[in-house]
């Protein structure tokens, strides 16, 4: 059962995958496959075990991921800093824009909700 889960996950990427090259979509192709994954789940109305356990196995292992994008860092300090101001204006006007976005999408949500 795992194993056809594990098998699902992996052919999601790989039509994801296989979409952004063929189309040269500016987006990567894990990205694709777990949007296409997603599309998938919903219209079925449920998420099947399997895929279930397979994703909280995966989620209990996540932090593991980040290892190489921390070794990537360190390989790249002086580059990130000297991209400092710009990587600091960045960060502060999308978590702006993100606080903004959320703040009027949850005011428009909520009052829809009373009503």
């Amino acid at each position: 059962m795992l194993l056809r889960a594990f098998t699902a996950i992996f052919l999601f990427q790989f039509i994801g995958e296989f979409i952004a090259v063929l189309s040269g979509l500016p987006l990567p192709g894990p990205v694709l496959g777990m949007v296409l994954l997603f599309v998938f789940l919903v219209l079925r109305g449920s998420v099947p075990a399997g895929i279930a356990a397979v994703g909280e196995g995966l989620l209990s292992h996540l932090s593991l991921l980040f290892v190489p994008a921390g070794a990537g860092v360190i390989l790249h300090a002086g580059r990130i800093g000297e991209a400092a101001p710009a990587i600091a204006a960045a960060l502060l006007v999308s978590t702006l824009a993100t606080i903004a976005v959320t703040g009027l999408l949850m005011r428009r949500l909520s009052g829809k909700a009373a009503r």
